[in-house]
């Protein structure tokens, strides 16, 4: 009655009401109003564009900035030089070289002008520290000389300059020092593998699908080189960002992905490309996670190759990354290998294709629950339906007596020797004998 008055009409007017109310024009106005309140059908979430951690290709996309205390890296001078770019490398070594001899071709002129061997360059009788060095440019050049040990016999030291002796020794020495630090990072900076980590590929996308009936996060990796990987391994980390219990944030949280350590199979004989496999289980940080809730969450799986170059016995990791986008549920990768004559093949056309199988939408968590309540029921159920067996055949046994009894009392005494022959109740010897 309240509503009613609500609406603006009297309690005994409630036809009336009830035309006003269903009349076109208000029902085109409330249907107005419920689709302006309305949410409407369901978009697709909006991801907001994320920053890799670590690029395709294995980059880390990290940036050191503010760094006060930058003379740390001279304290490891060899690695600097060798972590800088190619450029700056071959800047740095030529830059070495020339400044060692200018400064050497500067003390050997300045030595000669403080003789005085450069006053008396037209005097056969004066007997020089250097002979023939009658210049600064002479000066470099035989600098130049010396720490190369070129020697052509123009330009020689003479015995009547200790002074020059001494600078002679010690820019032997220091020069061989140079030659084996600058050779020695060229040599480093050449043979490092990180070019050999160009030719281990993984998958562009890593895929969710079932495997011996459980939900597994697979991604796969290859070698295009003959020469293998020697003790190859590999790891899987999990970058999310995650809140404590106490309110702490901690961004990039590092959380690993089980891909058989425990088992050994993180122990890779990479001849041909292998798909590695972690499984979902309750250790897994995606135990929870349904199909819907994996593509509404904001993660990055690094993936890390390791092992040692057979060629030259030096380590080489190779890394990738795969994104919430990059994830495909219900898929399988698409078979590489077939057996020629003779020989396995292997097709790379076909390394990154994957194609759709039936998989559950749920997360493994609610999968392996209905796989228990499942076993429980057929637990339960095998012996119930033997105790409907045994029930339903002493029922049929009882309705049998009682039909015997019944025959029984009808026939009298042939019934009861009838029954007493079926080995109800076996006759007496006595009676037998008369």
């Amino acid at each position: 009655m309240a509503h009613l008055g609500l609406l603006g009409e009297s309690p005994s007017r409630p036809r009336a009401a009830a035309r006003a109310v269903t009349s076109p024009p208000a029902a085109a106005a409330m249907a107005q109003e419920n689709a302006a309140f309305s949410p409407g059908p369901e978009e697709p979430p909006r991801r907001r564009g994320r920053q890799r951690y670590v690029e395709k290709d294995g980059r880390c996309n990290v940036q050191h900035g503010n760094v006060r205390e930058t003379y740390r890296y001279l304290t490891d001078l060899f690695t600097t030089l060798v972590d800088l770019q190619w450029r700056l490398s071959l800047l740095f070594f030529v830059l070495a070289y020339a400044l060692t001899w200018l400064f050497f071709g500067a003390i050997w002129w300045l030595i000669a002008y403080g003789r005085g061997d450069l006053e008396h360059l037209e005097d056969t009788a004066w007997t020089p520290c250097v002979n023939n060095l009658n210049g600064f440019v002479a000066a470099f050049l035989f600098s130049i000389e010396t720490e190369t040990t070129i020697g052509y016999g123009h330009r020689v030291i003479t015995d009547q300059c200790p002074e020059g002796i001494v600078l002679l020794l010690l820019q032997a020495i220091l020069g061989s020092m140079v030659n084996a630090f600058m050779v020695g990072c060229m040599f480093v900076k050449i043979s490092q593998p990180n070019k050999r980590a160009a030719t281990l590929v993984f998958s562009s996308h890593a895929v969710v699908s079932l495997r011996d009936g459980r939900l597994c996060l697979m991604f796969r990796v290859g070698d295009l080189r003959s020469s293998h990987i020697v003790e190859a391994s590999i790891r899987a980390k999990l970058i999310r960002s995650r809140q404590t219990l106490e309110g702490e944030f901690i961004p990039l949280h590092q959380t690993d992905l089980s891909v058989g350590f425990d088992t050994g199979d993180d122990r890779l004989f990479l001849v041909s490309p292998l798909v590695i496999s972690h499984e979902i289980d309750a250790a897994s940080p995606f135990w929870e996670a349904s199909r819907r809730a994996l593509e509404r969450d904001d993660f990055e799986i690094v993936v890390i190759l390791e092992g040692m170059v057979e060629a030259t016995g030096m380590t080489c990791q190779a890394r990738s990354s795969y994104l919430v986008d990059e994830v495909l549920w219900g898929h399988r990768f698409t078979s590489v290998l077939t057996l020629e004559d003779g020989f396995y093949e292997v097709d790379y056309a076909s390394f990154h294709e994957t194609f759709e199988v039936p998989t559950p939408s749920c997360s493994a968590r609610e999968l392996a629950e209905a796989a228990a309540r499942l076993d429980a029921h057929l637990y339960w159920s095998i012996p119930s339906r033997l105790d409907e067996k045994v029930e339903e055949e002493g029922a049929g046994e009882g309705a049998e007596e009682g039909a015997g009894e019944e025959a029984g009392e009808g026939t009298g005494e042939g019934a009861g020797v009838d029954k007493e022959q079926n080995g109800c109740l076996p006759p007496p010897e006595s009676e037998s004998k008369v």
